[in-house]
């Protein structure tokens, strides 16, 4: 009976099967190939690193607007007339868009580092561009509509710069492997010239950019401000329904320096507490009277608007996904919230001793009261006995007679203005969106005697930003969480951040030089003159080693030919293979020698140089025949 060997034995290769598999559905060894990528798919891989940039900032972005997440549902609302919480979703969809973005790079990157061609699947190219034309889409969205939000950008920046270099860093050492291999493969000098002065190009701006880097937070914890009054913004919205009674009080629960509230007028002239335009999203108006619904505010008489109800609403949509933490007695008492009326809101803060910050608006020109509204508001505010100067009224209409009625008032200003106009003006509060405010614009109204509140501040991020930069009051949202902010999230004296940074650069450069040295360790040596005596073909294959490609194999052939003396030495059997390399001291044939097994086995085949023989490991024994 004749036993028969096989030829070759293949080892297995699970993960180089799993990442030609995934990226481009190759999952046999003959699929496979080390050629050069194509110019097609290198414009693939170029559209695949320019969408993981976009959708990184783009992803970057929207997690950063966190803070305004319930600003942006509020101005779809009022586009469409329906609340839906967009937010969520559009993280949702984003983080699952990098990462499989992010996964398509990674994969991408790990073909060039083993050698292997890269061939993107069909279905990644339809998914990529689809990620592509959707970010594209939604960011041009964000510009026509929300454009200033995009200032968000740079103020987070102040926040997490420090961090993001480091990451950078980490990044851009990490890909000096795959750079460097690069680097020892190719056989033309322009090209490897051009990827070194690149990289280091890259590597080199990325060291400097510390010195562009500007944040508050960098400072010495001595010259720290004190910590910014926190005014709740409608009182406490993430606990309870907006401009409730139960909103302000759970605001001062947690020791907010004021409330700030939206003040309408009735139809018959009762100030009262609302935001909308209408009563559609915040009170069950729909169902009671939905013949009302989009009828002004203000243009319903008090009997109808006290008995609707203004805390279902918050329950139902949730609008800051905080309901399902509150206690259970919270929960039963919002639910049962009405509108509330500017007299009783004026009663507590005259009990708890505290500052209010009134939003007037203005009423239809067909009201009632439209010539008299501001007086019916202020006469209301006069007679609760609340001492003036604990009011800060923030509506620019008729502030003339603002100041005549109620001199103690403190008139603010929501509009961005030279100090000195609005000195002259006797305006003497600042009330301006975050996004509006640099650390000289703080610096000058402070300089005026002028006080500077930002809002809606409720991320701890952004509320450590404002803190560092000196602001010295904000409105927020979420009272609960920054009353217990206790200091900055980080603060680093100058020192101690340019001792990190240095370092940080010094231990990159030194592990990508490692790196460097450790890629082309064999032209290094051909380089400094211990092998000068080996011929480009030999240089080559050596800095070459497990490659197959079509050059490679030609080199091997020559370099088969130019010594026809070991070719022979070259093909004896595998248990004559160390007694060869012992035997040769010539150097040329000891490097030949030093060839993994499977590449010379391959340059004896019988086709010559073909296929992957560096997989495949060759018997050695003979076939053998034994009787039946």
């Amino acid at each position: 009976m004749v036993k028969h060997q096989p030829l070759q034995y293949y080892e297995p290769q699970l993960c180089l099967s799993c990442l030609t598999g995934i990226y481009g559905c190759r999952w046999k060894r003959y699929q496979r190939s080390h050629d050069d990528t194509t110019k097609w798919e290198l414009l693939w891989f170029a559209i695949l690193t320019f969408t993981f940039f976009l959708t990184l900032t783009w992803f970057y972005f929207w997690w950063e607007v966190h803070n305004d997440y319930n600003e942006f549902n509020w101005f779809l609302y009022n586009r469409t007339g329906r609340w839906d919480d967009w937010s969520i979703p559009i993280l949702v969809t984003t983080a699952a868009g990098f990462t499989y973005i992010t996964a398509l790079l990674i994969l991408a990157l790990c073909h060039i580092a083993v050698g292997q061609q890269m061939n993107i699947h069909w279905l990644h190219k339809a998914f990529l561009a689809a990620v592509l034309i959707a970010t594209v889409v939604v960011m041009s969205s964000i510009e026509q509509m929300w454009e200033e939000e995009w200032n968000v950008l740079f103020i987070s920046f102040q926040a997490t710069a420090p961090f993001l270099h480091i990451g950078a860093l980490v990044a851009i050492t990490m890909l000096a492997w795959i750079i460097a291999g690069q680097f020892a493969r190719s056989e033309r000098a322009v090209f490897q010239i051009c990827l070194i002065l690149a990289y280091l190009a890259v590597v080199i701006a990325l060291y400097l950019v510390p010195l562009t880097i500007y944040s508050p937070c960098i400072m010495d914890r001595k010259d720290l401000g004190p910590k910014p009054l926190i005014i709740g913004h409608q009182g406490a919205p993430m606990l309870a329904p907006e401009n409730t009674m139960l909103s302000f009080k759970k605001a001062l629960e947690h020791k907010t320096y004021g409330l700030e509230a939206d003040v309408m007028v009735s139809h018959d002239g009762i100030p009262f507490l609302m935001h909308d335009g209408t009563l559609r999203r915040t009170t069950n108006i729909e169902r009671v009277f939905p013949e009302l619904a989009s009828e002004p505010s203000s243009m319903l008489n008090w009997t109808i608007l006290e008995r609707l109800n203004a805390g279902d609403w918050f329950l139902k949509n949730d609008p800051f996904w905080t309901v399902s933490s509150l206690p259970a007695i919270d929960v039963t008492v919002a639910g049962n919230q009405s509108i509330c009326r500017l007299t009783e809101l004026l009663e507590l803060v005259k009990e708890r001793n505290t500052s209010i910050l009134l939003k007037v608006h203005s009423v239809p020109s067909d009201h009632p009261h439209y010539g008299d509204y501001i007086n019916i508001t202020v006469n209301t505010v006069l007679q609760s006995g609340i001492p003036q100067q604990q009011v800060v009224w923030l509506s620019d209409h008729e502030r003339t007679l603002v100041r005549q009625l109620a001199p103690g008032f403190q008139q603010a200003s929501s509009v961005k203005r030279d100090p000195q106009y609005l000195k002259d003006r006797y305006i003497t509060f600042v009330n301006l969106r975050y996004t509006e405010v640099d650390q000289e614009d703080i610096r000058e109204y402070q300089s005026h005697n002028l006080t500077l509140n930002t809002y809606v501040v409720n991320e701890p991020w952004l509320f450590s930003v404002l803190w560092c930069a000196g602001v010295p009051s904000i409105t927020s949202d979420a009272s609960h969480i920054l009353s217990k902010v206790p200091s900055p999230v980080w603060i680093l004296p100058p020192e101690e951040y340019s001792l990190i940074w240095i370092t940080t650069d010094l231990i990159s450069f030194t592990v990508i030089i490692g790196i460097f040295v450790l890629q082309n360790y064999h032209i290094i040596r051909w380089r400094l003159g211990s092998i000068r005596r080996y011929n480009p073909e030999q240089i080559m294959l050596s800095a070459a080693v497990r490659r197959t490609s079509r050059d490679v194999r030609i080199m091997k052939e020559k370099l088969i030919f130019s010594v026809p003396a070991y070719s022979t030495e070259l093909c004896k059997t595998q248990s004559e293979q160390p007694q060869i390399a012992n035997t040769h001291t010539d150097p040329e044939v000891t490097e030949i020698n030093n060839i993994d097994t499977a590449e010379e086995l391959s340059l004896c085949s019988d086709n010559r140089y073909d296929g992957f023989a560096n997989d495949a490991i060759t018997p050695t024994t003979d076939s053998k025949t034994s009787p039946s």
